[in-house]
């Protein structure tokens, strides 16, 4: 019933999803969750369909429409950006395409890369990302550029990191840099610009480096207005997909927002990065600037700073930075319970048949429940650590390391 819903509401966006795939960051509906029936457990040596080595060096996330899966990644250096097709059953390589070369690249932070923006994929093309070094359509049957730009000023001064969305004929994506901060939203069809809007935020400083953000646009709809939530640094900003124009803003300040927002019972969740209150729950039925009047929540305590938090029901489920585990009331904000886990979290989580699953940067999988009351299920190890969030198809799990791409499922010899 999930499924069918959730196809129906894409339908009905703009973008029709493939049964069984994978399209964007965070899943189909953006929201990490998803009704596979995942394996428990798992290692080098169990319940390992296939494992292949990814050259370069790219935190982006894999894609699926159908049998195929793609994924980008580019040299440390970033003078060459590449994006890969990969057969989803054998694990075997298709494509793998030199999208973008620079002579010249800016610095990226040894934590970054110059390939951690996710692509969007649909029937017949795949749209790869990296930041202001370019953006480009390729048709998934034969590889080619359908369109690509390259002319869009930013210096994301440590490297980008927002994905695109596709709302309808529109690609959506932020460019919060050092120097310049806005969103576009290119024609999918054309790549031509469909309308650009500056943030216009009053950062409270002229250091670039407080004007950062590498957060990934949520669509939704509340009481039948369409709206994308794109946080930034100090603000996070509604606007109207169709013509870019701003519907409201809330201010939080803060700065290096990366989770992506979430809309469930009625409020839009914002993980607001570094700033007072790491994340907020607002009203998104507001007009302008919304802060005093539509906030209805601020928490602060062990809020992640970059892995995306995960809602089932009226419970959050959210594992931050340094590895503490929370379950909170998503209405009220009150702590169910937390819970250290250990280990270091980059990637973003996901939910599947009411387990969560968290991916360390240490190549440990920390399984939990779903519940009001914390229960881990398993800990499982790969060799290598976890920058880049996972995607689910049928009921495999296909987890991209800093070094491997691997397609785990349930194997019964």
């Amino acid at each position: 019933m999930r499924r069918t819903l959730l196809l129906v509401f894409l339908l009905v966006a703009g973008q029709v999803v493939a049964a069984d795939s994978w399209p964007q960051f965070r899943g189909p509906s953006g929201d990490g969750s998803d009704d596979a029936n995942l394996p428990l457990t798992w290692s080098e040596s169990e319940n390992v369909k296939w494992k292949i080595p990814i050259h370069g060096k790219g935190w982006s996330s894999p894609v699926i429409w159908g049998d195929q899966l793609w994924l980008t990644t580019a040299t440390e250096d970033g003078k060459q950006m590449s994006a890969l097709c990969v057969q989803r059953d054998s694990g075997k390589v298709l494509r793998d395409i030199v999208v973008f070369e620079n002579e010249e690249p800016r610095f990226c932070h040894p934590t970054n890369s110059y390939a951690s923006c996710t692509p969007v994929i649909e029937e017949g093309r795949i749209y790869v990302h990296f930041g202001s070094y370019g953006t480009a359509c390729l048709d998934t049957a034969t590889g080619k550029k359908n369109w690509e730009r390259r002319d869009l000023q930013c210096n994301h001064w440590r490297g980008p990191g927002s994905s695109p969305i596709v709302q309808g004929d529109k690609l959506i994506v932020a460019y919060d840099g050092y120097d310049y901060q806005y969103v576009v939203a290119f024609d999918k069809n054309s790549g031509k610009t469909a309308w650009r809007r500056d943030r216009e935020i009053d950062y409270g400083t002229d250091n670039g480096d407080r004007k950062k953000a590498y957060s990934t646009a949520t669509a939704f709809e509340h009481n039948g207005r369409r709206q994308i939530i794109s946080p930034s640094a100090m603000e996070s900003i509604a606007y109207d997909p169709d013509s870019g124009d701003v519907l409201w803003r809330v201010r939080h300040d803060g700065m290096n927002a990366a989770a992506k927002p979430l809309y469930a019972n009625g409020l839009v969740y914002i993980a607001a990065g570094s700033g007072p209150f790491s994340m907020i729950a607002v009203k998104p039925d507001g007009s302008g600037d919304v802060t005093d009047t539509h906030i209805e929540w601020g928490f602060s305590k062990s809020a992640p700073k970059r892995p995306s938090p995960i809602i089932v029901g009226e419970l959050m489920f959210m594992i931050n930075d340094q590895g503490i585990a929370s379950c909170i009331d998503a209405k009220t904000a009150k702590i169910i319970w937390q819970k250290r886990v250990g280990g270091e979290y980059r990637a973003s989580p996901i939910v599947a048949n009411g387990r969560i699953y968290c991916f360390s940067m240490d190549g440990t999988t920390v399984v939990i429940e779903a519940a009001e009351a914390y229960k881990l299920l398993a800990e499982n190890k790969l060799e290598y650590g976890f920058q880049a969030s996972p995607a689910v198809a049928g009921n495999s799990l296909y987890l991209r390391t800093i070094a491997d791409l691997y397609c785990i499922e349930s194997f019964n010899p």
